[in-house]
């Protein structure tokens, strides 16, 4: 496998297609049309986007063991607001959603799954009554937990918001990962200044502000325009991966197990590519041929330059198949998911 050699130190939103026949008004196009929520399921699926025939899917499947619930969070994802059911195989079905506060949690019990897929359809497109076909009840959740404020000097209160807000803007982590994120940031050997319970506050926190930010951007964005042309390579027989592990030694090494077996390449860009991108000084790809040539390295680039600017993005690129290529200029507002 080919690598590049990197010049000087290095530094999930679009809307899927509509058929050309869908209106929005009938069934078979409203069970199309992709549902803006993250579906996650007890054997560690993590399902983005799904259609309204793909959520029914993923209920009716649940039962067995090790798949016996999934939780269902809107995109973006917004703290305690969520949807989950639980069934084990010949028994009846345990729905719960809840709307932000403690008091607002509720559970209902069905004995199949069509009400179930009903009232999670319901909930993801946010449907006037999607809650009227089952009997609810509140679940007591007691008082809601009260956090102590962060007891940390200027300077680290900085140091932690800085590094937390880097990683938010970048765009690809959860409110869970930033938690931990902001849980870890301060550790030394002897001291621990962040509980897991202030570090969640925290992130939520910013969280809330970045997706309070990100409602007034209009149209697509530069981020999405590359995800965009991922897909495309994707397609077209190229690994293609975004945020892909911390660095470039981890990516070279890792990468070549991504893929279909019969792609012909890769690219890709690491976290800390991701971390300058979001700091407005462009996007540095990698890319190479698995076979170890350099023409097909030479090759890959420009069909990845070739993405990139069919996406309405711009790459510099000399045809180099030794040096990287450069997403620039970029103006990076990739919207959350969680």
């Amino acid at each position: 496998m080919t690598g590049i050699e990197v010049p000087g130190p290095e530094p999930d939103w679009q809307p899927e297609p509509q058929p050309p026949y869908c209106t929005g008004k009938n069934r078979m196009c409203q069970s199309l049309r992709m549902l803006e929520i993250v579906v996650k399921t007890e054997n560690g699926e993590r399902h983005v986007r799904v259609s309204a025939g793909e959520l029914a899917g993923l209920v009716r499947r649940i039962g067995d063991e090790g798949d016996r619930f999934l939780v269902v969070q809107r995109i973006p994802d917004l703290p305690d607001v969520f949807a989950q059911v639980w069934h084990k195989t010949g028994g009846d079905y345990t729905l719960e959603y809840r709307d932000g506060a403690a008091g607002r949690h509720f559970q209902a019990m069905a004995d199949g799954p069509e009400a179930v897929v009903e009232a999670m359809t319901g909930w993801a497109r946010q449907e006037a009554g999607w809650d009227s076909g089952l009997l609810w009840t509140l679940l007591d959740m007691g008082p809601a937990r009260e956090v102590p404020p962060l007891d940390l000097d200027d300077d680290e209160r900085e140091e932690l918001e800085e590094r937390v807000r880097e990683v938010l803007v970048g765009g690809y982590a959860s409110r869970a990962e930033l938690a931990e994120l902001a849980e870890e940031c301060l550790v030394t050997q002897d001291h621990r200044p962040v509980s897991r319970e202030q570090a969640e506050a925290l992130a939520d926190r910013l969280w809330l502000e970045r997706v309070a930010e990100q409602a007034a951007w209009q149209g697509e964005t530069d981020p999405e325009r590359l995800t965009r042309a991922f897909t495309a390579l994707q397609e077209a027989g190229i690994t293609a991966r975004e945020n892909f592990t911390c660095c470039r030694s981890c990516g070279q090494s890792e990468i070549g197990g991504e893929g279909a077996p019969d792609a012909r390449g890769y690219v890709y860009f690491h976290t800390q590519c991701t971390d300058s991108a979001a700091a407005g000084h462009g996007l540095t790809l990698l890319y190479g041929g698995f076979d170890g040539s350099p023409e097909t390295t030479a090759a890959i680039g420009h069909e990845v330059v070739a993405a990139l600017t069919a996406a309405g993005l711009h790459a510099e690129w000399d045809g180099d198949p030794g040096r990287a290529i450069t997403v620039t200029p970029l103006d990076w507002r990739r919207r959350l998911v969680g």
